[in-house]
């Protein structure tokens, strides 16, 4: 479940926020071990074509023209100047 915090999954499933975090962790990793990330994640290819719900979209082409990568709520660590952090921090 996407965007659901830790607190929430534990009170849906009726299980403790430690028994979440612990089981969240083992698949996580399990999804980063080697032989399932390098089989079923493709990163984008910097040719590949913009896909057509940015391009046909005024709110978010302007925006997202030079964009590669997940549009889907993924965390992208960055590092902003000082100027730029508040526009940059994580709502969450």
């Amino acid at each position: 479940v996407t965007g659901l915090s830790i607190r929430h999954v534990g009170e849906h499933f009726q299980r403790s926020n430690s028994t979440i975090s612990k089981y969240f962790k083992k698949i996580l990793f399990a999804f980063l071990s080697r032989d399932i990330y390098s089989k079923y994640v493709r990163l984008p290819r910097s040719d590949a074509p913009i896909h057509p719900i940015i391009c046909d979209n005024p709110k978010f082409f302007p925006f997202f023209a030079d964009a590669i990568g997940a549009i889907d709520g993924t965390h992208i660590a960055c590092a902003p100047s000082s100027e730029e952090r508040d526009a940059m921090q994580n709502r969450k």
